[in-house]
């Protein structure tokens, strides 16, 4: 089969696709390129940087299956992948631990002012007394919202820090750890962090100006997941006013940001990242070998027995 990567794929992925007898292209493609050239394959692969519309998947006349390496497919057409019966594949779990240990580096950041300290001691300042009052970790309360493959992990880890999990995400399924699943408004009500997990809703942001309203003061927002998913102009009035104590971003509506959300940005009680949530050496392993074994299963049933 003709395979199409187009935001890369580890070398152990790919070389799992060739062994396989796939015709292997690894091109990044402009959205009109990819539309001109996708009727070729049978397959293509993309992370988050492709999107995969119903213009691509019209054109794609021999394609078989459409297969992400990350956690949502907020960026293809599922609905019309699945009325042309094209099959659509991700890795939900390849890379949370990853995503999970961001937004705990995020929240220590933040706790403890390592984001702006940081740039200010590199410009020959001793800030020492300014940021002096940073808080702990251990013994407060941190809001899980989304409690998925990333969810857990994130609980996981806060619970090893000594922090109280609140949690809510209505297609909850037991865990093996203690856990508070409670309604939306108490975990924004009681949290002393917040941290979200979730698909972008189409319906609009998770967190607008009516959620951060409800929030205790002070609050610390982190956002992992999608830009969008907080609405970034509320998130910067909650800042202002000194309702939200902090955010930490990984993820913004337009990326790389535009000037309109370089206020945002440059907050000093804002850390940020440049979406690399799932971009760790192992993660991207993982996800490379975990679509690349999907993909062969799918071509090959017999011959991969697990994935």
């Amino acid at each position: 089969m003709k395979i199409l990567i187009t935001d890369g794929i580890s070398p152990e992925g790919a070389k799992l696709l060739t062994d396989a007898g796939h015709e292997v292209c690894e091109n990044k493609l402009t959205p009109e390129e990819l539309v001109a050239k996708i009727g070729a394959y049978d397959c293509i692969i993309v992370r988050s940087a492709t999107k995969v519309t119903k213009e691509v998947i019209e054109a794609g006349k021999n394609l078989k299956v459409i297969a992400r390496g990350g956690v949502g497919v907020d960026n293809i057409d599922v609905k019309y992948a699945d009325i042309k019966n094209i099959k659509v594949f991700n890795t939900p779990g390849a890379s949370a631990i990853s995503v999970a240990e961001l937004a705990i580096g995020h929240m220590l950041a933040l706790s403890r002012y390592l984001h702006i300290s940081t740039m200010e001691m590199r410009q020959g300042k001793w800030p020492k007394k300014e940021y002096s009052h940073g808080i702990e970790l251990y013994g407060k309360y941190l809001g899980i919202i989304g409690l998925g493959n990333i969810g857990k992990e994130v609980a996981r880890r806060a619970l090893g820090l000594g922090m109280h999990v609140l949690a809510y995400d209505p297609p909850f399924t037991p865990m093996d750890f203690m856990v508070e699943i409670t309604t939306k408004d108490k975990v924004l009500a009681k949290s002393d962090f917040i941290t979200l997990h979730v698909p972008l809703d189409k319906a609009g942001p998770t967190i607008g100006k009516k959620e951060i309203d409800q929030l205790k003061k002070g609050a610390i927002l982190v956002n992992c997941s999608r830009g969008g998913v907080v609405d970034e102009q509320a998130l910067l009035e909650g800042l202002k006013s000194g309702k939200v104590g902090g955010a930490a971003l990984d993820v913004f509506v337009n990326e790389p940001p535009t000037d309109v959300q370089k206020e945002l940005i440059n907050h000093p009680r804002v850390s940020v990242s440049p979406h690399i949530g799932g971009s760790t050496v192992e993660a991207q392993e993982r996800v490379g070998v975990e679509i690349a074994l999907k993909v062969n299963k799918f071509f090959n049933p017999e011959r991969v027995k697990e994935v």
